[in-house]
């Protein structure tokens, strides 16, 4: 799962439109450009740090080794 679905899910759960997560970013970004960096899946981890701030959320970025499950975050 992409992380565009992600953002998706998060937006229906907290009931929020792309217009208003994009007044709640810092700075305030246009639906045009979050639509457009949703749509190609194309959202850097400072994009995804600032939306889950945005939805009262937290956003966890890492790996986990398959052979041992050692979590790297």
């Amino acid at each position: 799962m992409g992380m565009a679905v992600k953002v998706k899910m998060l937006l229906a759960v907290r009931g929020m439109t792309l217009k208003e997560l994009g007044a709640k970013l810092e700075p305030p970004t246009s639906v045009q450009n979050i639509s457009k960096k949703i749509k190609r899946d194309n959202l850097t981890e400072r994009d995804l740090t600032a939306i889950a701030k945005a939805c009262n959320a937290t956003f966890k970025g890492g790996f986990v080794l398959n052979d041992t499950g050692t979590e790297i975050q």
